[in-house]
């Protein structure tokens, strides 16, 4: 009887394998957010349902092409003009906030890729952070996966708390905007939480994110100069290609603005891949190796959340 029910099992779950391939291309929808990609692709793997192909190779490739293609959605002249203001301030708490989280990290005994990871995505913008730091350290699928859930989770919690409190506060729009742009980490949440308090919150927020979010660029070469110390192959560095190549879509899109809707529509292309990169990644998740990240990971996230959140707030708003 048991041997007669574990065969339906396996018969079950190979039926269903027939997912990996829809869900990806649902993903391509503008409904399916990157938290719900990356939990159905968790849940197909805490089920066992058999994949058709490995997703692994595939992933990394699919998320650098996607950062490449969310330069076209730049607007190179609002983030300059956003970016002079303050930019020495913006500058130290990018670094500050990302060796914190890897001092932190060290202290916590959390490995060294999910620390720099959850830094990275906490420092300036997330997932897009994330994505463009983990093929440069050849992050793991359960380290990228790990550190992405620290922080939707984070971001699905500010998007509930953070317009309350800075009612609570008294908080203009415009400081609202600065405020959440800062300590969210993600562009989506960023954008939620400022539509949720105001127009001009919104506003202001999207583009001081936008703003933020060019600061992958050093953040890049920082992490790719700090790996080469624990890189096996010491005498070659990796240059990360595909950062330049978001540069120079950046530049495109403002040296040949004729072409904007061309450019909407890459940049769309490069926010839904990056979504089914997601739920790739997903796919790779491991509970055994979640097991090993345990609560000290989360802790990680949280403290080093915490901090951006209280630090931003007294030195930009006050």
């Amino acid at each position: 009887m048991k041997i007669q029910t574990y065969k339906e099992d396996i018969s079950m779950k190979k039926k269903l394998s027939f997912l990996y391939l829809l869900l990806p291309l649902l993903c391509m929808c503008s409904f399916v957010t990157a938290p719900m990609a990356l939990f159905c692709g968790i849940l197909l793997a805490f089920l066992k349902i058999e994949r058709p192909f490995e997703f692994k190779k595939y992933s990394s490739p699919l998320l650098q092409y996607s950062v490449v293609l969310m330069g076209f959605g730049m607007n190179l002249q609002q983030v300059i003009e956003v970016s002079s203001k303050g930019i020495v301030l913006t500058a130290c708490s990018v670094l500050l906030v990302f060796l914190f989280g890897m001092l932190l990290g060290r202290l916590l005994k959390v490995d060294r890729n999910t620390a720099m990871l959850i830094s990275s995505g906490t420092a300036i913008c997330g997932g897009s952070a994330i994505a463009a730091v983990s093929p440069i350290i050849k992050a793991k699928d359960n380290q990228i996966s790990f550190a992405l859930t620290v922080v939707f989770v984070l971001n699905a919690l500010a998007l509930f708390v953070f317009p309350p409190i800075g009612k609570a506060l008294n908080m203009s729009e415009v400081d609202f905007g600065y405020w959440s742009a800062i300590a969210i980490h993600d562009t989506s949440s960023v954008v939620g939480a400022g539509a949720a308090y105001g127009p001009d919150a919104l506003q202001t927020a999207v583009t001081v994110k936008l703003a933020r979010t060019l600061w992958i660029i050093p953040l890049s070469f920082l992490v790719l100069f700090i790996n080469r110390k624990h890189d096996a192959n010491k005498g070659k560095i990796k240059i990360p290609w595909f950062i330049l190549y978001f540069v120079v879509a950046i530049l495109i899109a403002f040296l040949l603005p004729q072409f904007s809707e061309l450019y909407t529509n890459l940049a769309f292309l490069g926010r839904r891949g990056m979504v089914v990169a997601l739920f790739m990644i997903g796919c790779g998740f491991s509970f055994e190796d979640l097991k090993k990240a345990g609560w000290r990971s989360f802790v990680l996230g949280v403290l080093l959340w915490i901090v951006i959140a209280v630090s931003s707030f007294l030195l930009f708003i006050n």
